[in-house]
């Protein structure tokens, strides 16, 4: 199994657009499975369409979701980051994903994206294991 991890700077995007990346990493290896992780409690992957308002529609939505309040019992770091620790129950810490010839195999619309709400940490990882077929 090859593996390899990624940075991602969330400080200025809430929804983090990954699918370049992931898709260059995986050019050469040939037919298997891609599995992305994002190893945090307050962060998740999701498939969607990205660059047509997507990205603030899906902000918007965990929003109404995942209020910004006093609501939560975890309640340390900024208001509401109750909130974030529920992030994985909706979105996804992992995907799976197929690989044909060394190319993610995407439907036309989708993209790969890392979510995340946690303003108090925008210093992210991303784990990428290629599991040969």
């Amino acid at each position: 199994m090859n593996t390899t991890e990624l940075r991602v700077d969330t400080s200025r995007r809430r929804v983090a657009d990954l699918t370049s990346e992931v898709a260059g990493w995986c050019q050469g290896r040939g037919d298997g499975l891609l599995n992305v992780l994002a190893p945090h409690a307050t962060a998740g992957l999701a498939l969607m369409e990205t660059g047509s308002g997507s990205e603030p529609d899906l902000e918007q939505l965990l929003d109404r979701l995942l209020p910004r309040d006093h609501r939560y019992h975890h309640q340390h770091g900024s208001p509401g980051h109750g909130a974030d620790h529920l992030l994985p129950v909706l979105v996804s810490p992992s995907l799976t994903l197929p690989v044909s010839g060394g190319r993610l195999q995407l439907g036309t619309w989708q993209s790969l994206v890392l979510v995340d709400l946690n303003a108090d940490n925008p210093s992210r990882r991303v784990r990428l294991s290629f599991l040969a077929g």
